[in-house]
Formats: C-alpha cells, sequence, structure tokens
C-alpha cells in the first residue's frame, strides 16, 4: 500500500472506467458575474431624465428561488428555547414554508408598479424610486427614507393615507405628495462600484432628487439609515427643505446629563445591552460587507433568516413579528434583497459609515421626534431637547410600534407625520 499513489491509481483506474468520476470534480466554469442571465432582474440603465420603471422579475428567477427554498439544508436547532443564538429554527421553518407553498411575489409586483415607480441618474448611480402625487393642490411633497434591513416596502400602507387623506378619514390640509427612494445599494437602485456613497453623498443626492422632480419646498422623513440621512440633510439645509421628522436617533453619541435621569438610565441600560448582545451584524457589515454577501447572495433562507431576526428583535412584538407584520409582509421586504441580490451592496452602507466623521449636530430647519416604545433606543426628550437644540418643535411618545415604525404601525406614523406637518404649513 506504501507504494500506491494519486497518480498510480489514476492511471491504473483509467482501464477500468474509474477516471471519469474524479473527472467530475474539475472546476466548474463559472459565468461572469457582470453579464446578466435569465435570473437577473435588468434594470434600465438611469439617465439625467426621470424614467418611468416597470417592475417584471422574469418567472425564472421565481422557479430558482422555489428550486433553492426546497434544497434548503438546514442546521441543527439552537441549544436554548429562546432566541438568544439568533433566529430559532423552528420558526424559520414556518417562514420559509409559508414562502415556498403560499407566497405571491407577483402580488407585490403589481402593487409596486401601481403606485408609480421611476428611475433616474443622481451623481452618477442610478436610483430608484416611487413617485405618488396626491390629488389635492395644497399637498406639500414628503420625501420618506427606509433603512436597513427595509426597503420602499416599509411604506406602502402609508402611501395611500398620506397622498388621499380624505378616503381614509383625514383632512385635505394633510395631503402630501411621497417620494420614496431606494438607498444606494438597496432594492432596484444600482450597486455603487467603488467607494464614496456614504451618508452625505446620499443626503445630497436625495435634495437634487426632489429638486428635479420640480418641488420647491418639502419635507423629510426617515428611520434606522434613513433617520441618519434625513438628519444630514437637515445639517445640509438644500434649497426648499422645511422641516424633518425623525423617528430614529442619529446621533450616535448620546447626551448624557450629570447626573442623568432615571429615563436616561433606562436608555443607557437599553443602549448598552444592544452594544454588548444585539451589534454583530452591525460589526460584521461594517467591517467586511463583501464576505457577508457570498452566503446571503446564494441562500434565500440565509437571507431569509438575516433579516427576519431583525424583525424578532426591533419589532414592537414581544419577539413575534409574525403578530404585527404577517408572512407576507415580512417575504415582501425580504425579496426586495433577494431578488437582485442586494446583501453585499446593503451592507456596505455600513462600511462607508465606519470610514467616514459624521458630521457635527448642527441642525438648521425645523425638526420633529416620535419615540416609538420597541425603538432599539427609546430616546428621551431630554437627549432631542440636547441634540437638536431650539430646532426642536415637536416630540411625542407613540403608543405602539418599533424600529419599523410605518411598516408596523401606519395609522399611528401617518398620524405623526401630519402633526408635525400642521406646524409648518
Amino acid at each position: 500500500m506504501s507504494g500506491l499513489t494519486r497518480r498510480g491509481l489514476l492511471r491504473a483506474s483509467a482501464g477500468v472506467g474509474v477516471v471519469a468520476p474524479f473527472a467530475s470534480l474539475a472546476a466548474p466554469a463559472f459565468a461572469d458575474p457582470t453579464e446578466l442571465t435569465d435570473l437577473d432582474i435588468a434594470l434600465p440603465p438611469a439617465t439625467d431624465a426621470v424614467t418611468p420603471f416597470r417592475l417584471n422579475v422574469p418567472e425564472a428567477a421565481l422557479i430558482d428561488l422555489r428550486r433553492r427554498l426546497a434544497a434548503t439544508r438546514w442546521p441543527e436547532r439552537e441549544t436554548v428555547t429562546d432566541a438568544s443564538q439568533g433566529a430559532q429554527l423552528d420558526r424559520v421553518r414556518k417562514l420559509v414554508h409559508h414562502w415556498l407553498t403560499k407566497y405571491d411575489w407577483r402580488r407585490l409586483e403589481a402593487r409596486l408598479n401601481s403606485f408609480g415607480q421611476f428611475r433616474t441618474k443622481l451623481d452618477g448611480l442610478g436610483i430608484h424610486f416611487l413617485h405618488v402625487r396626491s390629488k389635492h393642490q395644497n399637498a406639500i411633497p414628503l420625501l420618506l427614507t427606509h433603512g436597513w434591513p427595509g426597503s420602499v416596502v416599509e411604506f406602502l400602507n402609508v402611501i395611500g393615507p398620506l397622498t388621499d387623506p380624505v378616503a381614509f378619514g383625514g383632512q385635505t390640509e394633510d395631503a402630501f405628495h411621497v417620494v420614496v427612494p431606494s438607498l444606494p445599494g438597496y432594492g432596484f437602485s444600482d450597486k455603487p462600484s467603488s467607494p464614496g456613497w456614504n451618508v452625505t453623498r446620499t443626503a445630497n443626492a436625495w435634495a437634487e432628487l426632489m429638486r428635479r422632480l420640480g418641488y420647491r419646498r418639502f419635507i423629510a422623513q426617515g428611520g434606522d439609515w434613513g433617520g441618519v440621512v434625513t438628519a444630514e440633510l437637515a445639517k445640509i439645509k438644500p434649497a426648499g427643505l422645511a422641516g424633518i421628522h425623525l423617528n430614529f436617533f442619529s446621533t450616535f453619541t448620546p447626551p448624557i446629563g450629570d447626573p442623568p435621569t432615571k429615563e436616561e438610565l433606562d436608555a443607557l441600560a437599553k443602549l448598552q445591552k444592544f452594544q454588548a448582545d444585539g451589534s454583530g451584524y452591525f460589526q460584521e457589515q461594517g467591517t467586511r460587507p463583501q464576505q457577508v454577501g457570498y452566503g446571503l447572495t446564494d441562500s434565500p433562507v440565509g437571507q431569509a433568516a438575516w433579516i427576519y431576526e431583525k424583525f424578532t428583535e426591533w419589532t414592537d412584538s414581544d419577539g413575534h413579528p409574525e403578530s404585527v407584520l404577517g408572512y407576507d409582509q415580512m417575504l415582501d421586504d425580504i425579496m426586495v434583497y433577494w431578488l437582485p441580490a442586494t446583501a453585499a451592496a446593503s451592507a456596505r452602507f455600513y462600511w462607508e459609515f465606519g470610514r467616514g466623521q459624521p458630521s457635527p449636530d448642527v441642525f438648521r430647519v425645523p425638526i420633529g421626534f416620535t419615540v416609538f416604545p420597541g425603538e432599539v433606543l427609546p430616546v428621551p426628550r431630554v437627549w432631542a431637547e440636547r441634540v437638536y437644540k431650539e430646532n426642536l418643535i415637536y416630540f411625542n411618545k407613540a403608543a405602539r410600534g418599533g424600529h419599523f415604525a410605518a411598516f408596523e404601525q401606519p395609522a399611528i406614523f401617518t398620524e405623526e407625520v401630519r402633526r408635525f406637518a400642521r406646524l409648518l404649513r
């Protein structure tokens, strides 16, 4: 046996047809990732013009998704009885079963197309956005920006009440024209091919978008990264920005009092818990976004579990996001990551943030802030007052809702935006 080598084995086996299996293990010829296949969504090239965009995902991409879901190789069950090790196996299985057997992508596709989708090139990058104009003449333009792991899907249930308040029990004076862009590298916006698409560049692009749409005066709103971009707009103060509304505290160093109040101590305890036990995703996406992309781009279950865990942690649902969002809505959002394969590109927004210096907290427009109780960090009013100073003209604590405010509680979110906007009309 000592004289038996791999080369000798191959030579000996050639005469009896054993070499074929070895030959079949040769490296496959991989497709060029820059070339479109029948599984890809063909995004039309963006120009400086505002071009209508109609979404029509190839059926082959949906067939491929179902094939991948059916062939999932599952990990073993967690060794604890809670979600402290991540999304729990049984619950992810239920989500995926619904995805495979009941979920209808064409329903969401038709809904997105019904709102009016567009693409335009901003600072060299194609940006996707929804644009719905109100029929009411006094409507104020409203720019809504999502974060991670959100998307334009978060705002679909508030577009109707915001643009047509009378149809939803409101007043004509509360009408808005609504613009909802997809962040760079998210959804059906282009993926940046070089560094530099950070918060400030995005905020400047959003200002240009509103100018290009012909809006001379507008309000901006955001949560998560959308809140950071929106706060940056308030620092830049582009022409026409009348004010901003936030449901996310974009100041990453809290202005703690000396001594801190009980409310501040409670907030600090939640912040410390998040940093110790809930911020791993931030570190991973902020340092190795490309690494994250390999697994999540190839495995729909991996992508779904990565996002579902945040719905579990960050919704006001006692750890059961199904109770406030339902499977279909969660999968709607997940699909806007899976189909355009944006796992790496969306994570890169964290990488960009980690390589820049936050701009000073000097705000130049009126600010409204709503605290949703299930947010990762429910902000004490005194922190908002210390950071936003005299610019803070509205502050309220909502009865329900978490990190995904518009997604979880569309009626409450809509009313909060209306109340703030009334102060600026």
